[in-house]
């Protein structure tokens, strides 16, 4: 890659920054300088686990791309990364800019023998949409589920969730709601008396690796270790947790919330994983984790929670149905390299 001659793709470096930053504002019509900042510096920290390019036309920086590594994520053993920014300048677009970030962006997966990218956009987003589908881009067998964090769940029943790969760049800890006293959901409020559910720390990695092995038989704490930086390190705000049962972590739950303009959180969380002992199958933690979770970023004006499930996850699906999750208007899509 080279040095940055007009129009050629380069690494990306920190004194991009507010040029990336002005770009993304260019874009969507408002700053999210505190999210780009976490987003790129975790990548500059960490080149094995990231990859990005920029592009600069006449000296001055004309797109970004940021790709993340994801080393089992996807349920299989293929070696794959998920594409999570890419952004051009409005006065250089339609010059093939993304198409070349692009480019770079699978010259460098091929190097580093990844083979599948994938990617969300909304199925409405008349320049992206067309934009993945000349690049090769098809639908991925999974599906992106949403629902608003306010009103409580809809009173499911915990069926111990088979886990996904990925049910799927300041810091404040969330604070915690009482579920335990008298309400509408006694499913709930019992297993938050059965159970403490509070914030996660770095020192629950080893419980969640050793609950998620029980559930899949396979032993991910690569995955999980990178998932764990992600979730207290580049979040804006942290809000994953774990249940204790008995003296010992018995579920969690991992999610994201960010920062936008003016410091407000993001209006939409990530929930990139949930899990529960299977001793504690059927004991409502599942349950008690989601709630607790909506409860908090309903408290931090979050107004959103969206997860990504495998289309044929169904034990997953009909949980988080239950807990009133319906279809976003995102797709998932992927490349094969």
């Amino acid at each position: 890659m080279s040095n940055g001659s007009p129009d050629t793709p380069r690494a990306l470096k920190a004194a991009d920054f507010e040029a990336v930053v002005e770009i993304d504002r260019r874009i969507t019509g408002r700053s999210r300088r505190v999210f780009f900042e976490r987003r790129l510096n975790a990548a500059l920290a960490d080149p094995t686990g990231f990859l990005f390019v920029a592009m600069e036309s006449a000296g001055a920086l004309s797109g970004f791309a940021i790709a993340r590594m994801q080393n089992g994520e996807f349920g299989d053993d293929r070696r794959a990364a998920v594409l999570d920014m890419l952004g051009v300048d409005p006065d250089s677009q339609r010059g093939g800019i993304g198409g070349t970030l692009l480019g770079a962006i699978l010259a460098l997966m091929k190097k580093r023998d990844l083979h599948e990218l994938r990617t969300q956009v909304a199925w409405h987003d008349q320049a992206l949409m067309p934009f993945f589908a000349a690049a090769g881009f098809s639908l991925a067998p999974r599906q992106v589920l949403e629902r608003a964090t306010a009103g409580g769940l809809s009173g499911s029943s915990d069926d111990n969730p088979a886990p996904d790969r990925d049910i799927a760049p300041r810091r404040l800890d969330a604070g915690m709601a009482d579920h335990s006293g008298p309400g509408s959901d006694d499913f709930v409020a019992l297993a938050h008396d059965r159970a403490l559910v509070r914030s996660m720390t770095a020192d629950d990695l080893a419980a969640i690796i050793a609950i998620d092995e029980k559930l899949t038989g396979r032993a991910r704490a690569a995955y999980y270790d990178a998932k764990l930086k992600e979730v207290m390190d580049e979040s804006g705000v942290r809000v994953s947790l774990v249940a204790e049962a008995d003296g010992r972590r018995v579920g969690y739950i991992m999610a994201r919330a960010d920062y936008g303009e003016f410091g407000r959180a993001e209006p939409t969380a990530i929930i990139d994983a949930i899990g529960v002992d299977p001793g504690w199958s059927r004991s409502g933690i599942a349950s008690a984790l989601l709630s607790q979770l909506m409860a908090n970023l309903e408290a931090l004006h979050v107004e959103t929670a969206r997860t990504t499930v495998s289309w044929n996850n169904f034990p997953l699906l009909g949980f988080l149905r239950g807990c009133g999750f319906t279809p976003a208007q995102q797709l998932v899509l992927s490349l094969s390299v």
